[in-house]
C-alpha cells in the first residue's frame, strides 16, 4: 500500500504501524517548516497516486490547506488529528476558530493520532487489520514509556527554572503536560514576525525570571533567539543557548532522533539537562547521539 504523509512524525508513526505492508513517503524532511511548506510538482503526483494520504490538519500545513481539501474529494485522505477531543486542544493565538497544531509535543496526545492512523490503515487495507493492531500496540507501549520518562526527567527540574523559551510557540502542549511556562519569540505559526518590542519584552522577562538558558529549533532560524541572548548580555544578564530542539520536524534520517520517539526523547533530555534537571546523558534508552 502506497502511503503519503506530510510531516516526519506522521510518516514515522505510519511506518511503525504499517510495517512491511506499507510504503510510506514523507513530504517534509529534517529541518523543514510545515507552516510555510508548499507542495511541489513531485508532491502533487505522489499525493494523487497514493492509496492513502495522511496529513496533520489543525492548520499546521497552512500553505497546503486548500489543496488537501480538494484532494479529499478524489481519494482516501485523512487528517490524523480529526478525532482529538476539542477540550484537549489549545486555542490558536491569532485565530478564534483555530487550534494550536503542535499536539505531538505531548506523547499522551499522540496516542489519539496513533490510533487514528491505525484505523485509517485498516480502512484502506482491511486484510492487514491484525498486523496493524499488533504493531500499534507495540508503539503505544513505547509512547507510555516515553510519557513516564518525561514525567521523571522534567519534574527533576527545579520549580524556579521551569521556563522554556524557544524560537516559536511550539511547546504549549509540552508546557501544559509537564508544568513549564512556555514563551516563544514568534507565535504558533512561524509566519508571524517577531518585532523589536517583542524581543525587548522577552529580554526583560529573561532578567526578571533569572532565566539562564534558551533554546533554538532545528526548523526555525536561530536569528531571533540569538538576538535575545545578545540583548540580555547588553543588560548584564548571561544567558546561554541550552541546545537545539526538534519542534516542527524530526532529526536526521536514519538516526534515532529521526524517529518520533527519538525526537521527543531528545527534547526532554536537552531541556531537563539545560535547566538543571537530572537526566541520563543519552536519554531514555541510551540511544541519543553523543553530544545530542
Amino acid at each position: 500500500m502506497q502511503v503519503v504523509a506530510t510531516t516526519g512524525m506522521i510518516a514515522d508513526t505510519a511506518r511503525r504501524i504499517g510495517g512491511d505492508a506499507v510504503e510510506v513517503k514523507g513530504l517534509m524532511g529534517p529541518g523543514v517548516d510545515p507552516h510555510a511548506y508548499r507542495q511541489t510538482r513531485t508532491d502533487i503526483v505522489a499525493l494523487t497516486k497514493a492509496d492513502l494520504v495522511l496529513w496533520h490538519g489543525l492548520y499546521l500545513e497552512a500553505q497546503m490547506e486548500d489543496f488537501m481539501h480538494k484532494l479529499e474529494k478524489r481519494g482516501t485522505v485523512v487528517a490524523v488529528t480529526d478525532t482529538l477531543p476539542v477540550e484537549l486542544l489549545n486555542g490558536h493565538d491569532q485565530y478564534a476558530d483555530k487550534f494550536d497544531p503542535h499536539v505531538w509535543m505531548d506523547p499522551r496526545l499522540w496516542v489519539f493520532v496513533t490510533e487514528r492512523i491505525r484505523d485509517a490503515l485498516i480502512d484502506a487495507q482491511p486484510e492487514g487489520e491484525a498486523r496493524f493492531v499488533a504493531n500499534a500496540e507495540t508503539f503505544l507501549a513505547e509512547l507510555s514509556d516515553l510519557s513516564d520518562y518525561a514525567e521523571t526527567a522534567l519534574t527533576s527540574v527545579p520549580d524556579g527554572a521551569r521556563t522554556l523559551l524557544t524560537a516559536h510557540d511550539a511547546f504549549g502542549y509540552f508546557g501544559a503536560a509537564y508544568g513549564f511556562s512556555v514563551l516563544g519569540v514568534q507565535g504558533i505559526s512561524t509566519n508571524s514576525e517577531a518585532g523589536l518590542n517583542r524581543i525587548s519584552e522577552l529580554v526583560d522577562t529573561l532578567i526578571e525570571r533569572d532565566i539562564k538558558a534558551v533554546f533554538v529549533e532545528s526548523s526555525v532560524s536561530d536569528r531571533t533567539v540569538r538576538a535575545l541572548v545578545e540583548g540580555a548580555a547588553a543588560k548584564g544578564h548571561d544567558v546561554s543557548i541550552g541546545g537545539e530542539l526538534y519542534s516542527d520536524a524530526m532529526g536526521p534520517d536514519g538516526t534515532y532522533e529521526g524517529t518520533y520517539v527519538g525526537m521527543i526523547d531528545h527534547n526532554i533530555t536537552v531541556i531537563a539537562d539545560a535547566l538543571g534537571g537530572n537526566v541520563p546523558a543519552r536519554g531514555m534508552n541510551s540511544r541519543l547521539s553523543a553530544g545530542s
